[in-house]
């Protein structure tokens, strides 16, 4: 599978951020997450799914479990099976993130 950025499919999730799947296959699926600044991905946690991030562009406050900090470009976090975690962007930003297995609710949105 090749993807191409700008031909990818993006979905608004609100007024302050989208996402695109920009890779997919067996049980992974790749994820690029645009935020605005101050835009927020709410606190919670995934029962099914690992999830590992990594900041592409720009900085969040990023809480994973207990821990809260500042991250920037080249910085990421891992939030396991029942780990709650949530970002704030502290400037226009990108995230990528990769999940396993993929997230089936995203594919819906595709739709």
């Amino acid at each position: 599978m090749i993807i191409k950025n700008e031909e990818a499919k993006s979905h608004v999730i609100d007024e302050s951020s989208s996402r695109k799947i920009l890779g997919m296959g067996g049980t992974l699926m790749m994820v690029e997450v645009t935020f605005r600044k101050g835009g927020v991905g709410v606190i919670h946690s995934h029962e099914k799914h690992e999830q590992v991030s990594y900041i592409v562009k720009g900085s969040f406050e990023v809480q994973v479990g207990d821990e809260t900090r500042i991250l920037k470009a080249g910085d990421s976090f891992y939030a396991g099976y029942h780990v709650p975690h949530a970002v704030k962007a502290l400037e226009d930003s990108i995230i990528l993130d990769v999940f396993n297995p993929f997230r089936e609710d995203f594919l819906e949105d595709q739709q």
